[in-house]
């Protein structure tokens, strides 16, 4: 599928330009759309030696943790509901731990720490995968709830609402919380659709209702806290976290008399290869993106929305924050600019602001995440990963409009 999108977005790309330089005399177009295609192909290199050290650092961690008996212990944690949602998995692969990591970095909203992570359980799944070109089931269900995955403190999207002069930057707080635990569980129910899975039973319920308690805990925790310290808590907390993790990791090897420098080292030389590997596919995708955001095609696509909404007779004052959303799944960078240029010009408290950054924190970059993570173990046939992350990227966009109207 990925094949025929790619092609698709040069495609649709050309025609708009075409249209817009027959039809409106706008022959730059085609200026600009050089000009993006040369710059994200620089971006896509870029990106890929800029997160060479992240990689290096983080898979040394892991490296760490994975000799010293870290990532089992949580992984044991998690053990009956792996078996459940990864029954081709080997319950003693240690790529259980390394989801585990990723997913905890991942709702800490720690993007540096969850990438790499993410990158190490691509790999160790692809170890047992028996057809390398092809994703597993295991890889496909990881790949979705990475995609998905629940951002627990959304501090970006925080710290931009209060630099923009928001009034309250944590107000949205709680309806990111529920937009993205409504894009991760879609995403989870549609892949275990897909592959038969039975999550209708005591274990995977008790795990579910588990989580959902620990979401409300924090939700309601947060809210307890004065509204000047909010933002600096939830900040620190984060942070926090990452370092005791770290430093945990570190002890625990010393206790298990490992020569953590050393091993560190070993880990670390794998990041370098793993940046190498990414490269062609980041340039690939993030190209297509490019040309097709420089077409005015996504343009086109907002006018179309907004215009299908009026007739029928909805509210169209979320329609400003759907470039957000429609920015999202296809660049991070390309839709944080979105949620800015919104608060920007409508203020950090307005509604459509309010939308657009409940969007951005319930939504994943699903193209980027698919072509580094895939491109990273050279998989080219990735079944039902596609359509069952863009599904529940259409289920955060939905909940996040709802909780906008519901909490604004």
């Amino acid at each position: 599928m990925l094949n025929w999108i790619w092609a698709g977005f040069f495609i649709v790309a050309f025609v708009c330009a075409g249209i817009k330089s027959v039809c409106f005399a706008d022959f730059l177009i085609w200026n600009e759309l050089g000009k993006s295609l040369f710059d994200a192909a620089k971006l896509g290199f870029s990106i890929s030696i800029n997160l060479t050290g992240l990689l290096c650092f983080w898979l040394g961690i892991l490296k760490i943790a994975e000799l010293s008996g870290a990532t089992d212990g949580l992984a044991k944690l998690l053990r009956p509901l792996f078996a459940k949602i990864f029954p081709d998995v080997p319950q003693n692969s240690p790529a259980f731990g390394s989801i585990i990591m990723n997913m905890a970095a991942n709702m800490l909203g720690l993007d540096n720490a969850a990438t790499p992570m993410g990158l190490k359980a691509m790999e160790q799944l692809q170890d047992i995968n028996p057809h390398k070109d092809s994703a597993s089931s295991a890889q496909i269900m990881f790949i979705v709830l990475n995609a998905s995955a629940v951002t627990l403190i959304p501090i970006t999207i925080l710290m931009y609402r209060m630099e923009l002069g928001s009034l309250n930057p944590s107000a949205v707080f709680v309806p990111i919380l529920i937009a993205t635990f409504a894009s991760t569980l879609v995403g989870f129910l549609a892949v275990a659709f897909s592959q038969k899975l039975n999550i209708f039973n005591k274990v995977v319920l008790s795990y579910l209702l588990i989580f959902i308690g620990l979401i409300l805990a924090l939700a309601l925790g947060f809210y307890g806290l004065p509204v000047d310290k909010r933002l600096i808590i939830s900040s620190a907390f984060s942070n926090f976290v990452l370092i005791a993790i770290i430093v945990g990791f570190i002890i625990l090897g010393l206790r298990k008399k490992l020569n953590v420098y050393d091993t560190f080292i070993l880990g670390a030389k794998e990041g370098f290869s793993v940046a190498v590997k990414i490269i062609p596919y980041l340039v690939a995708m993030l190209t297509a993106i490019a040309v097709l955001r420089a077409s005015g095609a996504l343009d086109f696509l907002i006018l179309g929305l907004e215009k299908c909404f009026a007739f029928v007779g909805c509210d169209t004052d979320f329609v400003a924050a759907l470039p957000t959303a429609l920015m999202k799944p296809l660049s991070g960078s390309g839709a944080r600019a979105m949620m800015i240029e919104t608060m920007q010009n409508f203020g950090a408290d307005s509604f459509p602001a309010f939308v657009s950054c409940i969007v951005q924190g319930s939504t994943e970059t699903t193209f980027y995440v698919l072509a580094l993570y895939f491109g990273a173990v050279k998989i080219s046939q990735t079944g039902a990963a596609l359509p069952c992350a863009l599904l529940a990227d259409l289920a955060g966009i939905i909940v996040a409009i709802f909780m906008a109207y519901l909490f604004y």
